[in-house]
Parts: structure tokens; C-alpha cells; sequence
């Protein structure tokens, strides 16, 4: 069955829906950021949505005393000084050489390593719970797995309007998966294919599913080719999209100008993935040889959540707790041989469920797999701001970049444990 003729997605309706998340998510807390009430905040927020966005509330911030590491070249500065200015950071260096505003606020570093703030590049937030304990654990930017009714957009507007409450997000609406199961009743769009019984497959189906996202203000398409491993009765390694459907959705994708990750597991699958032409390839426990060549040729990223596959280890099914096994040391090898092929890779925690890992945990685990410990902070930083598209914005602690910055405890170079637990986080200017 195919999808009966539709006009294009309303872009009418999805301001309406996306201002209706995003008061869901802010309530009284967009009011907050900007001064304003509880019902103007809804008004200001359709303002927004419709054109003339509300600018970001940012800060001016003197970070000094800390020794900084700035991951694009591995450089080290002790005693230094960051300014921060309307958020982006307007001079980085050495105490003495680096001019300092009279009457800004200042954050004392004395005893504190000073990083950039880290990027999660899967992450799903849900809830401005979710989106705020991201940020208190270093997640600064990121860019969302899908969620199932837009919550990623209205997050995304949120830490535009009130950066201390959300990370910078890139969205990528709903899930491009054959069974969309109550995701349909959150888009009046979506609903005619609740009634295809094969699920979202036909060409047709596939396309509203990316235009539909694409109208609701999605940045990036998620989509998969194998199930979940996190749930025991799914086969991740059977295949439910094939490369023409796959081809279908990155096409579908690139008319809007938008990239693809893609949630896979099987050899076959991350090969067909990759050849369809992905932005990025997510878990890849099973990625082979042929498949990673492909990628360094086209540029693919890989992103292999391992802490995602290390959390089954010692779960109460047997089934979980076996696959974690089994899938950890493989996904391992496959990241480091990824990186000694050149392909690029991107630290993400793949967080779900009301439970947010810190982004540090997988830059441990990127160093575990054998990647020396700055090229495994490169995956949280450098590597995975390229992905997101924000090369020049995040990711590094110099001049013109975001005013982003993570304060941890000790040397990250000889203790990666230290990023599990900042001791301060700034964002956009803000020190939270």
C-alpha cells in the first residue's frame, strides 16, 4: 500500500507544533531567561518560531587562573585567561597577555584544568531534565538520535533562548523506522501512515516520513538498518531496510540539504548504510574492513556509542548481558581500526530513557579501545564538532569560538576520568 496523495507538510503547523513542545519543555523557564511572564513567554516564543527569533541570552565571563588545553593542536597554558564576551570567547591565553575588561565577572580556575565544553554527537533528550543534567556533566553542544515527538526541536529553541538550561542542540526529529508506532499521533502528517501494513518501506512513505521532519525543523535525518540491541527479544543483526530504501531516505535527505546517521549493527548493514551515502554511522558493532575503507573514502563519520554496549554488560537478562559481552571488545577494535584508517570519529553517549551518561565516560572508553588520550578527546571535541557541522564554532577554547568551557579537577592528558565530573561548567558566557 502506498501513501494516498498529500500536499507538502504545513510549515504553518509545525510552528504551532513545535511551540507547543517547546511550552511544554520551558513553561515559566523561557520567561525566566528573558524577564518576561508566564503567558507572554508562550507569545515570544510564537514570535520565534515564526521568523523573528528572540536573540540568545548570553554572558560576559573572565575565566582566569586555570591551565588550558586546547584540543585542536594540543597546546597547554598554565595561568591563563579566557575571555568570554556575549558568549563567544574573545581572547584565550597566557595571564599577562590577554586583556581583561574591567568590571566583568570572573570565575577563579587556580587548580583546575580548563577544556572546551564537549559535544555528545547521539544523545536522546527528552525532557528538560535530560537537557540540563547533559549540560552540568560537559555536553555543551550535541546532536540528538531522534526523539518521538519533536521534544530535539524544542530543546534546540530552549538552549537558544536560555543557554543555561540546555545544551546546543542539533535535532533530529522523529525516527525514519518501519513501525513508528505512537510517534504517528504526535503529526497529523504522519498519521495516514499508520495505516500501511508493511510499516514505512514504499518509496513514497519513506520520503513523507524525511519531509515531514524537514517541515518540523529537523536538522538531520535518523534512520536505521538494523533493530536495537538494547532489547532482548530484537535481532540487531537483521536487516530491515534495504540499500535502495536506505538510498530513498539519503536522497530524500539531501534535496533538503540534510545528512543522515544511521543506527546499525551487521556488516552487510553498515556496508549498504555507508555505500547509500550516510553522514555517519552509529554503533557499527560489526563494521568490517571493506566497510571502514568506504568510509574514509567518502568521509563518513562513526560514531560507536561504547558506552551504550558497555552498559548491557551485567544487565538481569541474560541476553543483554551476553551481547554487551560480546559486542564490547569487537565495537573496541573496530573504533581503533577505524581511527588508524583515517576514518573520523565522534564521541556519543546514545542516553535515553531518563538516564544521561557523561560524555566523558566515552572519551574513556575511546582511549580504552587504544586511541592515546588526546585524539580520544578530539572525539568530543574537534572530531565531533566537524560532524555536527560546528568546525569553527565548538571545540576549541580559542578566539571567535563559543564561549563554551568545562573546568575539571585534574590533568585529562593523564586522567581522562577527571571529564565524568566537571567541577564547573560555562555555557555561552554562563557559568552554571
Amino acid at each position: 500500500m502506498c501513501v494516498d496523495p498529500a500536499p507538502p507538510p504545513s510549515a504553518r503547523l509545525t510552528r504551532r507544533g513545535v511551540l507547543a513542545a517547546s511550552a511544554a519543555l520551558a513553561g515559566t523557564a523561557g520567561a525566566l531567561a528573558s524577564g518576561i511572564g508566564p503567558a507572554s513567554a508562550a507569545s515570544g516564543a510564537a514570535t520565534a518560531a515564526g521568523g523573528a527569533r528572540r536573540p540568545a541570552r548570553t554572558g560576559d565571563l573572565v575565566v582566569e587562573g586555570g591551565t588550558l588545553l586546547d584540543p585542536g593542536t594540543g597546546d597547554v597554558v598554565e595561568d591563563a585567561v579566557v575571555v568570554i564576551r556575549d558568549g563567544v570567547i574573545r581572547a584565550a591565553g597566557r595571564r599577562g597577555r590577554v586583556d581583561v575588561p574591567e568590571g566583568t565577572p570572573r570565575l577563579d580556575a587556580h587548580g583546575r584544568w580548563v577544556l572546551p565544553g564537549l559535544v555528545d554527537a547521539h544523545i536522546h533528550i527528552n525532557t528538560m531534565s535530560e537537557a540540563a543534567d547533559a549540560l552540568r556533566q560537559g555536553a555543551t553542544s550535541a546532536r540528538s538520535g531522534s526523539t518521538n515527538f519533536y521534544q530535539d526541536i524544542a530543546v534546540r529553541e530552549l538552549a537558544r533562548q536560555a543557554p543555561e538550561l540546555a545544551p546546543r542542540l542539533t535535532a533530529a526529529g522523529v525516527f525514519v523506522t518501519p513501525d513508528l508506532g505512537d510517534t504517528v499521533l504526535g503529526d497529523p502528517d504522519l498519521v495516514p501512515l499508520a495505516r500501511l501494513k508493511g510499516g514505512v518501506r514504499s518509496a513514497e512513505a519513506l520520503r513523507r516520513v524525511v519531509d515531514v521532519n524537514v517541515a518540523r525543523g529537523a536538522d538531520v535525518i535518523k534512520t536505521r538498518v538494523n533493530p536495537r540491541a538494547g532489547l532482548a527479544e530484537q535481532d540487531p543483526l537483521e536487516q530491515v531496510y534495504s540499500h535502495e530504501q536506505l538510498s530513498e531516505i539519503v536522497a530524500a535527505a539531501k534535496r533538503h540539504g540534510k545528512g543522515v546517521l544511521c543506527h546499525s549493527y551487521s556488516e552487510q548493514g553498515c556496508h549498504d548504510a555507508v555505500t547509500a551515502g550516510i553522514r555517519s554511522l552509529e554503533h557499527g558493532a560489526f563494521v568490517g574492513e571493506r566497510t571502514l575503507a568506504e568510509m574514509r573514502r567518502r568521509g563518513t563519520f562513526f560514531t560507536p556509542t561504547l558506552g551504550a554496549i558497555a552498559g548491557m554488560i551485567g544487565s538481569d537478562d541474560p541476553v543483554l548481558d551476553e551481547r554487551g559481552r560480546t559486542y564490547l571488545p569487537l565495537l573496541k577494535k573496530a573504533a581503533l581500526a577505524a581511527h588508524r584508517m583515517g576514518v573520523r570519529l565522534a564521541a556519543g553517549t546514545d542516553s535515553s530513557g531518563g538516564v544521561v551518561d557523561p560524555i566523558g565516560g566515552e572519551v574513556e572508553l575511546m582511549h580504552s579501545a587504544g586511541l592515546s588520550a588526546l585524539d580520544a578527546l578530539r572525539t568530543a571535541t574537534t572530531g565531533a564538532a566537524e560532524l555536527l557541522g560546528l568546525t569553527g564554532t565548538v571545540g576549541r577554547p580559542v578566539r571567535g569560538f563559543a564561549g563554551d568551557l568545562v573546568l575539571v579537577s585534574g590533568d585529562p592528558l593523564a586522567d581522562l576520568s577527571v571529564l565524568r565530573a566537571p567541577t564547573r561548567v560555562v555555557h555561552a558566557g554562563i557559568a552554571l
